[in-house]
């Protein structure tokens, strides 16, 4: 992790808002093929636990930006879809801005559900991980691709740092948003 200058924090913040702009810009249903969706939203990580510390939102307040591209089999009630999320995370202090690659298949369930399992490679870093997901969606308007979702994940990192011990955290993570 490098600290960033308030330059390209500056930077950073105009680009998710140009990011959020469009996603809110998208049409309301796809007029072509549904084989290709996806999802922007906004994440906290409530609880982190690392190096036998605990600490939550209140101690260290990060905010993450996962965007994904969903592809879907063309057969509806497909039993597996391949997700691949790009999550910029902003930390406070020090502050700091972090880009997590995050490809995953996600396992669609009754009622709404997804289950799915993602690789986290951490760009710029000496950590990977896993990050397990549960998330529930809810309908808006009637229109059969666009959904509010609330997600739960449980992100697992494994660093490696070339001078310095090996690390391993695990945290409990909110994840809201809107897929289309």
């Amino acid at each position: 992790m490098r600290n960033i200058s308030p330059s390209l924090l500056k930077r950073w913040s105009g680009l998710v808002l140009v990011a959020v702009l469009l996603a809110l810009a998208l049409p309301g249903q796809a007029s072509a093929q549904d084989n290709v969706g996806g999802h922007f939203g906004v994440a906290f990580p409530l609880f982190t636990r690392a190096q036998g510390r605990t600490t939550s939102l209140g101690d260290k307040f990060v905010v993450a930006f996962p965007m994904g591209i969903t592809l879907k089999p063309s057969k509806e009630g497909a039993p597996l879809l391949f997700d691949l999320e790009l999550v910029p995370a902003i930390q406070s202090a020090p502050r700091q801005v972090n880009l997590t690659v995050h490809p995953g298949i996600l396992k669609p369930l009754r009622h709404n559900f997804v289950a799915g399992m993602r690789v986290a490679f951490d760009v710029g870093q000496s950590s990977w991980g896993l990050t397990p997901l549960i998330a529930r969606s809810f309908s808006i308007r009637e229109h059969k691709n666009n959904h509010w979702f609330v997600e739960l994940d449980m992100p697992m990192r494994w660093q490696k740092p070339p001078a310095g011990r090996a690390t391993h955290s695990v945290a409990l993570a909110l994840h809201m948003g809107r897929t289309f």
